[in-house]
């Protein structure tokens, strides 16, 4: 009977993404996808149910892990990875990092660099951390450079270059992201009152999109070095409230300026944020600002107390 369901579902997702792929319905971030969220997560929470076996071997399992799920809309077996604190005790809630990876790169790229100083990161500070592949896009995001904050004529440039085929593949990225959430949701006794959002380059930009469509997930964002958001048509008041650090690199070219600009408008609106940057290139940034993007998390479970 769960087969005969779950084939059913691969049915109904397959043709729901592809209606969703050619919908003329408006988007709720214009530079995003035509996906609903609230529906999504109803969706993604739905297959979650459906894939997970409580009382398996590996149900819950400790330490670094790399998960396959299959993801019907994309008819493909889809890798995640999950590192699970060593100082956990195998019941209590955890309060989760969600971290998504720059371009040209996989949900292990940044995870493994710089002697795994991500995954030591998280450990050290007790975070449950998360890193999904986003299929084959930009999370959901079509927004790339030099498309940045305070380049509207970039962005509308951008963006009349959308496709049919660049839409498909940005909305699989966004639901796997949305899918991978609620597996880990489901499988683990998460604090829900403390996710975390951040990410680099590609991974900032979906950072602030998914950060505004999907705000009732995240207790605070952490974009790193790639302000790809549209002024005239973000939600900022959806994130209004929301503790963000935005970090930039001092010799990232391409990204530099708009982040200034960015954190100086947002200070202005009187939006909650924090910005700092270091001496280093768009990359060579990453190693140095990740202990503050950890330290910044922790306070905004400390401030609570």
């Amino acid at each position: 009977m769960k087969h005969f369901v779950f084939i059913l579902t691969i049915l109904a997702m397959t043709c729901r993404v592809t209606a969703q792929s050619s919908a003329s319905s408006k988007r709720e971030i214009e530079f995003g996808t035509h996906l609903e969220a609230k529906a999504q997560i109803k969706e993604s929470r739905n297959l979650a149910k459906i894939l997970t076996e409580p009382g398996s071997s590996n149900w819950r399992s400790t330490g670094d892990r790399k998960i396959y799920y299959h993801f019907p809309d994309a008819d493909a077996d889809i890798p995640y990875r999950v590192c699970v604190p060593s100082n956990w005790n195998g019941t209590s809630k955890m309060p989760m990092v969600l971290f998504l990876h720059g371009g040209w790169n996989d949900e292990s790229s940044y995870l493994d660099q710089n002697n795994k100083q991500l995954v030591k990161l998280a450990d050290q500070y007790g975070f449950l951390l998360v890193s999904p592949l986003g299929y084959k896009g930009a999370y959901g995001n079509a927004l790339l450079l030099p498309a940045v904050f305070g380049q509207p004529d970039a962005a509308i440039k951008i963006l009349s270059e959308r496709t049919p085929q660049k839409d498909s593949t940005n909305i699989l990225s966004e639901k796997d992201v949305i899918n991978v959430i609620e597996l880990v949701l489901n499988e683990y006794p998460v604090d829900r009152d403390h996710i975390f959002l951040t990410g680099h380059s590609m991974g900032s930009g979906g950072t602030w999109y998914l950060g505004a469509k999907y705000n009732n997930y995240w207790k605070a964002l952490a974009p790193m070095s790639g302000p790809f958001v549209q002024e005239s048509t973000y939600p900022w008041e959806k994130i209004r409230k929301m503790p963000i650090f935005i970090s930039e690199g001092k010799r990232a070219s391409a990204s530099l300026k708009s982040s200034r600009q960015m954190a100086d408008w947002m200070k202005k609106n009187g939006f909650n944020i924090e910005y700092k940057e270091v001496d280093a290139d768009h990359g060579g940034m990453v190693p140095l600002i990740l202990p503050d993007v950890f330290d910044f998390f922790k306070r905004n479970m400390e401030n609570e107390k």
